[in-house]
């Protein structure tokens, strides 16, 4: 079948679909590729200035909770309608977005984040099951291609927009995503169309509460395989690991890394393009180098996945979850901004070949009878893992390389009194104090800091869970895949 016969037999509620995740994709990694700094940076720039440990609690209880949500937002939507639960979807995320500004707060923060996270549990199960429903079994494989080019455009487009309007204001972020999700109010209320198919009935469904039990008990018996309980086990230290890309590369990118090079490798090379991606200091903000990420998965997803395909699921997990360790480790491990653009393309090759099949797995070794419930059962290993990614950008992080705790450590081994400081500064207050106490300018501390406590050793922290999670499926394909 050609491909322009595929494309005719797309309904047009495919393409609203999938318009609408770029555009919610969009609005969320706009603002989420930089949310850590938006918690931790000091107060003086329109951020939070809460502690890393706060910060890891926050995005990974959250997130967690964003990724169990849709066990019963699924529901909802099969019981009131697509159309109605997109709409109550959408009202939440442009209400919080709007809001988040206004909350400074701890527990204030922590209560709309997790607002937030209901309106994405409403919104992400939906898309998919319309791309599933609006596509056949000539077309399902094309389909989600586009609908997964989708998601990595709108992850791509968000962080240069948020990005650029973080130099006027903090505000301005969370505000620019509430006006790019508020678009979809337009596709859904006129050109989104209820994808049920013929042979499904609407009609005479059990009540949410018995459709939950069902559900709940159905996990329960897919778990009751050890072995695949197992799997997903494992599978969540991958997702410890990844999820460090965002909560604790940008920070780490932010504190320590000379970005000063990349502006300058630009100026030389495609000034335009330092010019609108450089800050009045000459430097390149957190976002824009993380967000090479998501260029590269753009650019070489279809090659990385032609290679993998030739192998194993197990196989391809293991190498890609030790490749994506030693790329995301490596780009905790220098104060080069270069090198971490380098590395990061080792972690996206890395990405590119673990995440997918992570998916592809779970369909193979589910009975003929339950593959929907297993497939079902994907989200809690990521759930695990942002839990998990919390606790280890949080204390671990704050300990280990977070700068104003090892300026702390260092005031405390100087016989300095943090008292004199002023223990209610700002971050940068306080850095900028602590630096001429100690008869340094910022740039000197910074690095003497660097020299002394080597933040840089979180690097072996993250290399070491993926290293862990790659090892573990090796035995697991050894001694446990293979008697199934």
């Amino acid at each position: 079948m050609s491909l322009i016969h595929v494309f005719k037999k797309f309904p047009s509620t495919f393409w609203v679909a999938n318009i609408m995740e770029l555009f919610e994709r969009w609005a969320w990694y706009g603002f989420y590729i930089i949310f850590a700094l938006y918690l931790t940076n000091s107060t003086d720039e329109g951020a939070l200035g809460f502690s890393q440990t706060q910060k890891g609690l926050i995005m990974g209880i959250g997130t967690a909770f964003l990724y169990l949500l849709p066990i019963l937002t699924g529901a909802l939507s099969d019981r009131i309608g697509y159309r109605k639960t997109l709409f109550l979807a959408y009202s939440i995320y442009t209400i919080v977005f709007l809001l988040i500004p206004i909350f400074k707060t701890y527990a204030a923060v922590f209560t709309i984040y997790l607002l937030l996270a209901i309106g994405a549990a409403l919104f992400k199960p939906i898309i998919s099951a319309t791309v599933a429903k609006t596509t056949d079994e000539e077309t399902s494989s094309i389909g989600f291609g586009i609908f997964y080019m989708m998601v990595n455009i709108g992850a791509f487009i968000g962080p240069f927009v948020t990005g650029f309007v973080r130099k006027y204001s903090w505000d301005y972020v969370f505000y620019s995503s509430a006006a790019v999700i508020a678009f979809n109010f337009i596709l859904v209320a006129f050109f989104f169309k209820e994808p049920i198919k013929k042979e499904e009935n609407p009609n005479g469904k059990p009540s949410i509460k018995k459709q939950l039990g069902l559900i709940f008990e159905s996990i329960f018996k897919a778990l009751s395989d050890w072995r695949f309980a197992l799997f997903l086990l494992i599978i969540s230290g991958f997702w410890t690991m990844y999820y460090q890309f965002y909560m604790s590369l940008p920070v780490f990118i932010d504190q320590w890394v000379d970005t000063k090079i990349v502006f300058d490798f630009l100026q030389n090379y495609w000034p335009w393009l330092a010019h609108q991606l450089g800050s009045a200091e000459g430097t390149v903000p957190a976002e824009y180098i993380m967000n090479v990420d998501a260029g590269y998965i753009i650019l070489f997803q279809i090659v990385i996945s032609s290679i993998a395909m030739r192998y194993k699921p197990l196989h391809a997990m293991m190498a890609g979850i030790l490749i994506a360790s030693v790329g995301l480790g490596l780009s905790l491990a220098t104060q080069n901004g270069l090198y971490i653009i380098i590395a990061l393309f080792i972690f996206s090759i890395g990405e590119m070949s673990s995440s997918p099949k992570i998916t592809e797995y779970i369909g193979r070794i589910a009975p003929m009878d339950k593959t929907a419930l297993y497939m079902g059962c994907s989200f809690i290993p990521v759930a695990l893992g942002n839990i998990f990614a919390g606790i280890v950008s949080g204390n671990i992080f704050q300990n280990l390389s977070d700068k104003i705790t090892l300026t702390k450590k260092e005031l405390i081994s100087r016989g300095i009194d943090i008292q004199s400081i002023g223990e209610h500064f700002t971050k940068n207050e306080y850095f900028n104090q602590a630096a001429l106490k100690m008869k340094m300018d910022n740039n000197q501390l910074t690095q003497y800091l660097w020299d002394k406590y080597n933040p840089s050793s979180f690097w072996l922290v993250v290399l070491g869970i993926g290293t862990f999670a790659s090892v573990s499926l090796f035995l697991y394909d050894q001694f446990i895949a293979k008697k199934r």
